[in-house]
């Protein structure tokens, strides 16, 4: 299986990117997430990437702290220390990435411009596919035919 980058994930997967600002309320970023069917939102302003908020966030720092989504800000419970990756990296470096400090969600920038989001769904998605293609090039090989 070849190595795949981050790129030609994104380029399978597109380069749709979901946001809110970081003055909205939890409660619009959750009713985002809601519609979207997504677990985190990137938190941007005026183009420029500040954070990343998620469910996990809201259950933290709003729900367990007794708060109400309406009244609490995205800016107040976002992760601002961000980790981001390059189009040029593989799948295998951002697996590693997202194990050793345990998210899930993972900018990805080129020359300092957000290209795009990926998840640890996508980076498993792709690994099963290489496993697949690889299997059924072995079954060729041996002569017994594609799965």
């Amino acid at each position: 299986m070849a190595v795949e980058s981050i790129g030609s994930v994104l380029k399978k997967k597109g380069h749709e990117i979901y946001s809110v600002a970081p003055d909205a309320s939890v409660h619009d970023a959750l009713a985002i997430m809601a519609t979207k069917n997504l677990a985190a939102l990137l938190v941007m302003s005026e183009g420029s990437l500040l954070g990343i908020v998620s469910a996990r966030d809201f259950g933290r720092k709003v729900i367990l702290e007794g708060k109400s989504a309406r009244d609490v800000r995205v800016r107040e419970i976002m992760t601002v220390s961000l980790i981001t990756i390059t189009p040029e990296a593989t799948v295998l470096d951002a697996m590693a990435l997202m194990d050793r400090h345990h998210f899930r969600h993972l900018p990805v920038l080129k020359d300092g411009k957000l290209e795009g989001v990926i998840t640890m769904s996508d980076l498993m998605s792709e690994v099963i596919s290489g496993q697949a293609f690889t299997i059924d090039q072995l079954h060729v090989y041996m002569g017994q035919g594609p799965t």
